[in-house]
C-alpha cells in the first residue's frame, strides 16, 4: 500500500483526494482516459467508461499505460478484475478495421472471426454491408461508412478507420511568416505556431481525422489554419454563427497566404462558395418543406478538408451530414468534448477520436492563457422572493432563482471592484440582461442584435472605447475579446458544463501585463440555481480550477472569507 492520492474501486470509479500533494500529477495522469463525475471540495469522483478508454486507445495510449497509471497513484491495491476489464475494453478498439481492398473497394476486416460474425448477426448492420469476401472480410457500401461506424460503437466494437481519404481539390495555402498590425501604421510582426499547436496539427494529420481539444483562448483557429496549410486543398469550415465566420475569415487573411477573394461566406446573409468556404451550422440545418435545402454545399466542391469549429455544439442534423463526409479529412476543434445530450460517441465515430488534448493548467503554466480566479458568489433570497420560488411550478423554478432581484446589486458591487478592467456580464434571460445593461449603462448584445452592430460593439470593447458589455449566450463561443479580464455570470443554460468552460474562456487570453482573469458566478442559495452551478463547474474542476465561495453579504468587506467550492 502506498500513500497515493487515488482510490480505485471495482465499480470503475476513481476517487481523487484533492489536497494530496500528488493530486495534480494524478489528475494529469488519468485525464486521457477518465471522466470527472463529481467535484465537491475534498474528493473528486472520476469514472472509467468504454468511450473514454477507446478515445485513449485511438490517441496512442495502450492498456499497459492506463494500468500503470492506476497502480502508480492508487492508495490501495487496484482490483484485479478492473485491470482485466480495462485491458479487454481497450482491446476491443481496432479488432474491426475499415480498409480499402484492391478489388472490392471499401471493406470491413476483422482480426477475430467471432467478432465479425457477431456484428453481422446484428439487425443494426443490415443494409450497411454487402457480400462476404472471406471469413474475416465483408464489403461495405461506401455511402454507409459513417453509419456503420456509428452502429459498431453502439455494439461495443469500435472500428479503426484505415480506409484513407480522397485528396480533394488542390488549393495552395501557406502560413504567413508575419502578421499585419491591428492598428493603422503598426508594423507587421513575425510569428510562428506555438509548440502545442504544432503537436495538435501533427496529431490530427497522422491520425487522419479527429478532434483537437484546446482551452479557450489557446488559438484553435491557428490549429485549423495549420491543418489547412498541411492539406493544401479546398476547405469547408463549419462555425457557430456569422460573427464567428467573419473572425475566421479575418484570421485566415492575417495568418495565411489566402486573400479575401479566396474565402467565401455561406450564411443567412451570403451564399458564396469559394476554395475556402465558411458556413454556419444554422444555415446548414435550415429546413424548407421538410428538406435541408443547403446540403448541396457539401458537394459543391471536391473538399479536401472539413473543419468543425466548436465541435461539441454540433447540431444533431449535422451528424447525419457528417456520416456522408467520411471520405474527407475531418478536423473537430473544441475546448471540451462534453456534450449535455450524451452524444460524445457520435463525435467519436463520425468526426473521429480525440487526437490531441492539452490540459488547461499546462497551457496556463506556459503563459499562453491567463491564470484564472473562479469565485461563486452565493446570494440569499429575501423571504418573500424565496416563498414565491418555493411554491412555483418545477419548470419555473430555475428562471425565478437565476433572475433573483438581488443579483443586480451583486453585479454592481463586482463591477465596482474592477474599475480598470474590461468586464463582461453574461446571462441567459433577456429581461434580466436588459435590466442589468440599463443599470450599468452598458451596451447589450443578444441574438436580436444585428451582425453589423455586434461587430461594432465587440470592436469598441477590444479597443477600450467601452469597458462594460452585457451579453447573452451569443457570446458563449468563438468570440475573440483578448482584453476581457472579468466575466460575471448571472444565469446560464441550466447545468451546462461546456457553457461554463466557454464563458470562462472569454477572459483567458493572456494579458499584456500578466494579470489574473476573474470569473464570477452569481448564484441564489438553496435553489436549483445552486444545484446547477455545482454541475456546471465539473469540467473546470477536472481541469484543476477550484471555485472559492463568497457570501454576497461579505462583498463589501475588505477580506473575503475563502471557502472551497462544495
Amino acid at each position: 500500500m502506498t500513500d497515493g492520492p487515488l482510490i480505485v474501486q471495482s465499480d470503475k470509479t476513481l476517487l481523487l483526494e484533492v489536497d494530496h500533494p500528488r493530486a495534480g500529477d494524478a489528475r494529469r495522469g488519468i485525464a486521457p482516459f477518465a471522466e470527472l463525475e463529481r467535484a465537491p471540495e475534498h474528493v473528486h469522483t472520476y469514472r472509467l467508461t468504454p468511450l473514454g478508454l477507446w478515445n485513449a486507445r485511438a490517441a496512442g495510449h495502450d492498456a499497459e499505460q492506463v494500468v500503470n497509471t492506476l497502480i502508480e497513484f492508487s492508495r490501495y491495491p487496484v482490483p484485479h478484475a478492473l485491470l482485466v476489464d480495462v485491458a479487454e475494453t481497450m482491446a476491443r478498439y481496432g479488432r474491426l478495421q475499415l480498409a480499402t481492398h484492391p478489388v472490392h473497394g471499401l471493406v470491413l476486416t476483422a482480426t477475430d472471426r467471432a467478432v465479425l460474425a457477431e456484428v453481422l448477426k446484428s439487425k443494426r448492420t443490415a443494409g450497411l454491408v454487402g457480400d462476404r469476401i472471406d471469413d474475416l472480410t465483408v464489403v461495405v457500401h461506401p455511402s454507409e461508412r459513417g453509419h456503420l461506424k456509428q452502429v459498431l460503437v453502439k455494439l461495443g466494437w469500435p472500428a479503426e478507420d484505415l480506409a484513407g481519404y480522397v485528396d480533394g481539390e488542390k488549393h495552395a495555402i501557406e502560413l504567413s511568416p508575419t502578421v499585419p498590425g491591428r492598428t493603422p501604421g503598426e508594423a507587421p510582426r513575425e510569428w510562428s505556431m506555438r509548440p502545442y499547436q504544432e503537436h495538435a496539427v501533427d496529431g490530427f494529420w497522422h491520425g487522419g481525422s479527429g478532434v483537437v481539444v484546446l482551452p479557450c483562448g489557446a488559438g484553435k483557429t491557428i490549429v485549423g489554419a495549420g491543418a489547412m496549410a498541411k492539406s493544401g486543398t479546398t476547405t469547408l469550415i463549419l462555425v457557430t454563427n456569422t460573427v464567428s465566420a467573419r473572425q475566421w475569415r479575418d484570421e485566415l487573411v492575417r495568418r495565411t497566404s489566402l486573400t479575401e477573394e479566396e474565402i467565401g461566406e455561406y450564411s443567412g446573409a451570403r451564399k458564396e462558395i469559394k476554395p475556402v468556404t465558411i458556413a454556419t451550422y444554422q444555415v446548414l440545418t435550415t429546413k424548407r418543406k421538410g428538406v435541408y435545402t443547403h446540403l448541396e454545399l457539401l458537394d459543391a466542391r471536391d473538399w479536401g478538408l472539413v473543419v468543425y469549429d466548436e465541435v461539441h455544439l454540433l447540431p444533431a442534423p449535422i451528424f447525419r451530414m457528417t456520416a456522408d463526409l467520411q471520405a474527407r479529412r475531418r478536423l473537430g476543434l473544441t475546448a471540451t468534448l462534453v456534450r449535455e445530450d450524451g452524444r460524445e460517441d457520435e463525435v467519436f465515430s463520425l468526426i473521429g477520436p480525440k487526437r490531441y488534448d492539452a490540459p488547461w493548467k499546462d497551457i496556463e503554466a506556459q503563459g499562453y492563457i491567463a491564470p484564472a480566479d473562479c469565485v461563486e458568489v452565493r446570494l440569499t433570497m429575501p423571504e418573500s422572493e424565496r416563498m414565491i420560488y418555493a411554491t412555483a411550478e418545477p419548470e419555473d423554478k430555475y428562471r425565478l432563482a437565476a433572475s433573483a432581484a438581488g443579483k443586480k446589486h451583486v453585479v454592481e458591487q463586482l463591477v465596482a471592484r474592477h474599475p480598470d478592467d474590461q468586464v463582461l456580464v453574461i446571462g441567459q434571460y433577456l429581461d434580466q440582461l436588459l435590466e442589468l445593461a440599463t443599470h450599468l449603462d452598458a451596451p447589450l448584445i443578444t441574438g436580436a442584435t444585428t451582425v453589423r452592430e455586434r461587430q461594432r460593439l465587440f470592436e469598441a470593447f477590444r479597443s477600450g472605447e467601452i469597458s462594460r458589455l452585457v451579453v447573452s449566450k451569443v457570446a458563449n463561443f468563438s468570440i475573440d475579446l483578448p482584453e476581457a479580464s472579468v466575466a460575471i455570470q448571472v444565469s446560464g443554460s441550466f447545468g451546462s458544463r461546456q457553457e461554463e468552460a466557454q464563458r470562462l474562456g472569454r477572459v483567458m487570453r493572456p494579458k499584456a501585463d500578466g494579470r489574473t482573469a476573474h470569473f464570477y458566478a452569481v448564484v441564489a442559495r438553496d435553489t436549483v440555481d445552486q444545484d446547477f452551478a455545482a454541475h456546471r463547474q465539473r469540467f473546470l474542476a477536472e481541469q484543476g480550477y477550484a471555485y472559492r465561495i463568497v457570501d454576497a453579504e461579505d462583498l463589501g468587506t475588505e477580506s473575503e472569507q475563502e471557502e472551497p467550492a462544495a
